[in-house]
This record gives structure tokens, sequence and C-alpha cells, in this order.
């Protein structure tokens, strides 16, 4: 069998949300991949993968350490766990030999995120973070048409993360990335794959200074309605059916309406009305989003400074209709690019000679893993394509990705210090 035809082995280290994302490339594609170990803490989720992907139960494991007591059995792991649990399992499969997947951010400090890259780099291992955005049709197009000149010299990039009201109290106030000091910044968290993108676009130029401003609104005990309980289910119903934060209607009501995968499913493992019930008494979810211990940021922007003078801004807000539905306007010296996610596909291009716009529409449309408007699917087929030709000329390489992580660690001392944050060459700052 030749290297293109090989079926790229993995093992999925993590089996929530993501880690069952991107292993269900396998079912769809078992041509191309084929998921031969699990290793989660949370039966339930382990136990649902070790039978989608028929794992025998001597590769099921409770911990990632145990896997590394066996000798390696795969091409690469997928590494899907929570967010400060990054950095151990990714530096020692690397030391393994083991290739690696790993959900973004890398980790959560720059000293984290460089030990990763180099114990990669050590051991000549390839490692792909999971930078989605980058293999979604509208940002490749995006790049296409500003390397092909039809707008000039790029001047500044305005680029808009709308989070989405209830994916923001879902995730952000309720869920996993509520508190600093559990997870890491929203900025990291949710908008490190934009800062990427903005690298991206930008091309090889380097951030010189960056800037950054943000705040936790609203989600506060200030903000809290008089009357209203600690728990969606024992608050009033003058008060709830007022609330745009509802966790009953959140999850009760999307239970109702026959919808038990996300966001429901990560509120009870079978998602019934008695199951979610139970949850938002006892959970997390359930939690007022006015008296819980958050603390990330509810609105964010950062601004960049560029090599030649080329500026840019990203905004992350909460508080909007559309979810994740990116925004994009790239003025050049000869045009400009505008991309409303939320409103169609078409990416818009005027030229300033002409006085015309025209349009672009993807040509390929994911029809599996949707996620992130498709980029889920295409980032999966990069990945195992990656792995079964070897390739290390590699879309988003350690370096390109430890760039832009630094570059929100500085965007977050920046905020943090009310200062520009000047960048030095190889990324670092002080």
């Amino acid at each position: 069998m030749s290297d293109k035809k090989k079926i790229v082995t993995a093992i999925s280290i993590g089996a929530g949300n993501r880690g069952e994302i991107y292993s269900s490339y396998a079912i769809h594609f078992p041509q191309e991949l084929k998921i031969v170990g699990v290793a989660c803490p949370r039966e339930f989720q382990k136990k649902q993968l070790q039978k989608r992907h028929k794992i025998p139960d001597e590769h099921t494991f409770n911990d990632w350490s145990d896997v590394l007591k066996k000798d390696k059995f795969a091409d690469c792991v997928i590494i899907a766990t929570p967010d400060y649990l990054h950095k151990e399992p990714a530096v020692a499969f690397a030391k393994m030999g083991y290739h690696i997947l790993l959900e973004k951010p890398m980790a959560m400090t720059p000293e984290d995120c460089k030990e990763i890259i180099k114990a990669v780099e050590d051991n000549d291992v390839i490692i792909v973070v999971c930078h989605v955005l980058r293999h979604i049709y509208w940002a490749k197009k995006i790049k296409e048409i500003i390397d092909s000149g039809a707008i000039g010299d790029v001047v500044n990039i305005q680029h808009t993360e709308p989070v989405g009201y209830w994916h923001f109290a879902h995730a952000f106030v309720r869920g996993n990335w509520h508190n600093e000091a559990q997870s890491s910044t929203s900025l990291l968290t949710k908008c490190c794959h934009d800062i990427d993108l903005i690298n991206y676009w930008m091309g090889g130029r380097k951030c010189e200074k960056i800037s950054s401003f943000g705040h936790l609104s609203h989600f506060n005990s200030k903000d809290k309605p008089p009357g209203a309980a600690k728990r969606c289910v024992d608050c009033p119903d003058t008060i709830e059916s007022n609330c745009p934060y509802s966790a009953k209607r959140f999850y009760l009501d999307h239970v109702k309406m026959g919808n038990t995968g996300w966001p429901v499913n990560v509120v009870a493992d079978v998602p019934d009305i008695e199951s979610v019930t139970e949850a938002l008494r006892t959970g997390p979810y359930g939690i007022c989003v006015y008296q819980n211990d958050n603390d990330v940021m509810s609105n964010q922007i950062v601004n960049f400074q560029y090599e030649g003078g080329a500026t840019a801004s990203l905004t992350m807000m909460a508080f909007t209709k559309g979810v994740c539905n990116r925004k994009t306007m790239v003025y050049g010296t000869r045009g400009e690019i505008n991309f409303d996610d939320g409103k169609s596909d078409v990416i818009e291009v005027y030229d300033f000679v002409t006085e015309q716009t025209s349009q672009h529409r993807p040509q390929i449309v994911a029809t599996v893993l949707k996620g992130h408007g498709g980029a889920d699917f295409f980032f999966m087929q990069y990945f195992v394509n990656t792995i079964r030709e070897n390739k290390k000329d590699l879309v988003t390489g350690p370096d390109v990705t430890l760039a832009s992580h630094l570059l929100v660690f500085a965007a977050e001392t920046a905020r943090r210090e009310n200062r520009v944050v000047s960048i030095q060459p190889d990324g670092s700052y002080a």
C-alpha cells in the first residue's frame, strides 16, 4: 500500500464535544482515518466513542497518561482535553513519536506553548493546532484575493467575532470557559484563531505594536433583577419569562422541541426532560447568569500595527444575534473586501478603478462535520492528508501557530496594564 493510500490511525485523548467531532471523520471516511484508542475520565463519553469506533477494551483508558504505558500503537493523537490539560499530554506524546492534532488554544501560557513547540521539533513530529478557520472557504478566498493584488496593498483589516448572546452565556458565563483561573481568558479560548486569521491575511508582515481594551458587561450581581433566584428553575415566572438568558428556555425548550444535540447534550449525557431539569437544579448550566463566579471579558477589542504601517482591529462581542458569524472588511490601496458570514456566503470585492463590485461564492460545501461553517470538515481532511503524506510544509506550522498565540498573550498584557505593548521580531514582548 502506498503512503497516499495509508489509513491513518489515531487515539482520541478526550471524548467530549470536540474529541467526538474530530473523531467522527473516521466514521464518514474509514478509508482515510481509523480511531484505535480513546482516553477519557468521563465514563459515558468514553464508552460512547469506544462503541462508535469499535475500540477494544485494551485500548480504552481513563487517563491519557495510561496510553503512554503501552508501546506506540497509532500514527497520531487527537488531543481534545480541557484547555489547561493541553501542554502535558502534547509534550509527552511528542516524545513518544506521535503526530499531534491539538485543539486550540495550544496552552495557557507563553512558556507552555514554547515547550510544546520545542518537544515537537526535538522529536521531529507533526503538530497541527485546530485553527480550523484557516480552512474555511471564505478565509482562504479572502487570502487569495489579497495575494492576487486585486485590492492593492492591505492598509487595514477590521474583523468581528459575534459570539452570540446565548452562546456566550452557555460557554463563558456558565460553561467550561467562564472563569480565567479554571481555563483562561475569553480572548485566548474564543478568538486565538481570529487573531491567527488576521496574521494570515497580513501575509509575512510582523505585528509591531498591540493594544487592547475589554470589560465584563452585564453578567454580574449588580445587574441581577430584584427577586431573581440563584437558579433559573427556582426563579419566579414573572422574572424568568422576561430573561434573555433563561436556562429553562436555552435547554428545556430545546428538549421539548426534540433537539437533544449540542448544546443540550453538554448539560446532560442522555438529554430528556427529567435529566435536563435535574442538571439545571444541581449543575453549572442552571445557575443564574447574574450570580456566578464568571470573570472573563464579554466584549473586547484588540488593535494591531504591522510592519509598514498597516493596522488591524479585532472585536469580540457577546451581545449579538448571530452566533460566530464573523464579519470582515479588508481595506486596500486599490479596493476593498467585504464579507459577512451571517448574511450570505458571498465575498464582495470593490475595485477603485472600475468602480465595480465582483462577487465570489464557495465552490465546495461541506456535507459532514459542518461545524464552524464546514471548517471542521476541511480541517480534518487537511490533517489526515498531512499525516498520510508526511507533509512538513504546514498551513499553520509550529512557528506560525506560536506567533499568533504570543499576540494573544501580548494583547492581554496590554489590556491588564493599560498600555501599548511593543512586539519584538521573534514575537516576544516586554
